[in-house]
Order: structure tokens, then sequence, then C-alpha cells
């Protein structure tokens, strides 16, 4: 077996040499491309976990730097993804545009932008996202790593790059995340005891008795809520829908129909009176196809301002640091105490619309328990009917 760590030869004047950087934990390739006509010595780099990594790439690399043509000299990373930004996104929503904007602008642009695309090489591209794991978690390490791989394709095909270094350089582990914080027994209470009657109190008490997604409440419709028993069905709720591109749940598994805890249907229907009322006092015609959860204007809630008012909500229910805490988290409090009341975790993943456990168990694990419950009969026990049939906003015993 080959030992992959060996010092490599020296190579000679001219020659490609492979060597172990221990600093970056990886190998890396060194290509001679002679001089400039400074006199300065041109070699491009690239980088690999073994030394057959680093021969792929380097024979790539090579290989297009012998097909492609000469890039314009002064087209820089910059001019790169602004182009693709503008060009290259048409069609997603505007959600996704401003997430991809904000990565581009903070992380690529920021960093890159000034670099002549043409002299940009696969050493630096490595260094720069190396800096960028000490600051992003995984998934969004590999968005900027995304961002500017595809802009640099996206110039390419209109001839302002030779080559695209990014995919000669691997993508390094990003920081661990932030954990994802669960409310106790206590703050859940008081939670669901806060802002009794406003559309927050209602909107937090289908987040977290329910398992409803953030992004899957904002679109929500009357008509997708059941509140009464229809034959054989309980009270419940279509997720049908969210605000991702077209409508589309996050999974097919993500398109369910969960049944509403006793508590949690009186509090929706006491919310779409409440808004029906409103509806009339503004001589506006209230529909079943209106939003659950509609702004001032009947228009659908941005994240932001949802999260505004959760906010708002945990401090005067008095949860410490409020400003710490995200709309998901209801979801990640929601199975919690599922799991604590010893619901499995094959009923979990239904309830919150994983595809399987593998997710519940890998972004929840510290909520799971090990393990028998339907999810609305467990909340029912956990916050309701098993404790006396109290609902959310009354007192705690």
């Amino acid at each position: 077996m080959e030992n992959e760590r060996a010092p490599a030869r020296k190579a000679a004047n001219g020659a490609d040499s492979i060597y172990w950087d221990k600093s970056k934990n990886r190998y890396i390739g060194a290509v001679s491309l002679g001089f400039t006509p400074a006199g300065k010595r041109k070699r491009p780099k690239v980088s690999g976990k073994t030394k057959a990594d680093v021969r792929a790439k380097i024979r790539k690399l090579r290989s297009e730097l012998a097909a492609e043509g000469k890039a314009p000299a002064n087209y820089t990373v910059g001019q790169a993804v602004e182009e693709w930004l503008a060009k290259g996104l048409r069609g997603r929503d505007e959600s996704s545009l401003a997430m991809y904007r904000s990565l581009a602008k903070n992380h690529v642009v920021a960093q890159l932008g000034r670099a002549k695309l043409q002299e940009l090489d696969a050493d630096t591209v490595d260094d720069w996202l190396v800096g960028r794991a000490e600051v992003l978690g995984d998934e969004a390490l590999k968005k900027v790593r995304s961002i500017l791989r595809r802009s640099i394709n996206h110039a390419r095909k209109r001839g302002r790059a030779n080559s695209n270094v990014v995919e000669l350089v691997d993508l390094p582990e990003g920081r661990a995340g932030r954990p994802s914080h669960s409310l106790s027994m206590t703050e859940a209470e008081s939670v669901l005891r806060a802002r009794k009657g406003t559309w927050i109190h209602a909107y937090v008490v289908l987040a977290l008795l329910v398992g409803v997604r953030t992004e899957e409440e904002r679109p929500l419709t009357w008509a997708h809520v059941h509140m009464e028993p229809e034959g054989d069905a309980k009270p419940h709720v279509d997720v049908w829908r969210s605000v991702r591109r077209r409508g589309e749940t996050k999974t097919v598994r993500s398109r369910r129909s969960l049944a509403m805890p006793l508590q949690v249907a009186q509090v929706m229907r006491d919310h779409r009176s409440k808004q029906q009322e409103e509806y009339r006092a503004a001589g506006r015609a209230w529909s079943a196809e209106g939003l659950v959860f509609p702004d001032d204007n009947g228009k659908q809630r941005t994240s932001t301002n949802v999260l505004r008012n959760f906010r708002s909500l945990l401090r005067e229910a008095g949860v410490k640091s409020p400003e710490k805490w995200t709309t998901r988290m209801l979801r990640t409090s929601c199975v919690s105490h599922l799991s604590a009341h010893g619901v499995p975790i094959e009923v979990i993943a239904l309830v919150v619309g994983h595809s399987g456990t593998q997710t519940t168990e890998r972004v929840y694990r510290k909520q799971l328990q090990p393990v028998i419950r339907d999810g609305a009969q467990a909340m029912d026990e956990i916050f309701g009917s098993g404790r006396g049939a109290r609902s959310p906003g009354d007192p705690a015993s």
C-alpha cells in the first residue's frame, strides 16, 4: 500500500509536483506553466485528500488549459458573480434570490470580487474556502462554493473564463452549527398562554403542538384547516403547500395531513371567528380560500414579520434571550415533547414530514429519547385533555 503521506521527491525544474500540506491537512499539486513576462513563476495549484485525487486534477487542469482559449484579462470574479445572479437564476422565488445575493455579497464578492478571473487559481480558491469554513456551517459553505462554481461556468459559456478551478478543490468541513433550542415544559406552557387571542398565538400553537413548518404555515388557507370531525376523520390540517417555488412542500413526504389536538382545534376555531368579525367590520369578504395568517393587507406574511412577532411573544412569556430563538425551534420543541412522552421515532418522523427516520435522528438527536402513541393524542395528554382538558390559554395548575 502506498504511503500516502510520505514526503514527495523534489520535482525537476519545470515538472509538476505533489506534496503534503500539514496546515491544510491535504495534498497539494503544483503545475508548472513557465514564467510570466515579469519573470514570476506560474504554478497554479490543486488539492485533494489523496495523491491519486491530485494527479487526476492535475491532468484535468492541463487538459482544460490546452483546450481553452484566453479569457479577457480584466474580467473579475465580482463581474462573473453579478452576471450569474442577474441571468443564471431566472425563475427562482424571491426568497431564494435574496439568500443567494446575500451569500454572494458577503462571502464571495467581499473576499474574491477584485480578483481577475483569468488569474484565479485553485490554491487561492482553496485558501478562500478554508477561511470561509471558519465562519460558515456545512450547508452554507456548500452554497457559497456553488455560487462561485456556477458563476465561473456561466462565464465560461460566454467566453469569459478558460477553466473552472473551483472544480479542482475539495470542500472542507464547515464549522459546527449552533444547537437548536427546545422549550422546557414550563416555558412551553408559558408560551401557550402568551398573547392569547392574537394571530401569533394561534400560529405558535399550531407549530408547537402539531409540528407544522413555518414555511408551511405562512401560505396555509382555511380550506386546509378542518376543525370539526368529518366522519371518521378527527380535526386535522392538510399540509399541502409551502412558500417554496411553485408552492411545493419540502419533500414528497412533507405533503401530509396531521391530526390536531383538541385544544389546537379550539384555538383555530376562535382564531377563525375573530378573523371573520374583523373582515365584516372592515367591509371585506371572508373566504375559506383566504390565508389563515395574513398580514394587515391580506397578503402572505414574510418570515421576518413572523420572527419579530414570535420573539415578542417569547419576551412576554418570560423566555430568556428571545433574540436567540427562531421559529423553526418550535418544531424542535414539538419533537422534544413527543419523544419525552414516549412517541416512537417513526411516528415523529411522519408528524414532522421527514421521508425517513434518518433526518429526524440527525437533526433532532438531542431532543429524541428511546422509546408509543399518536402525535395528536400525545399532545392532548401533555398539554391538554390528559391533564384536565386545560386549553393553551388557561393558567397552569
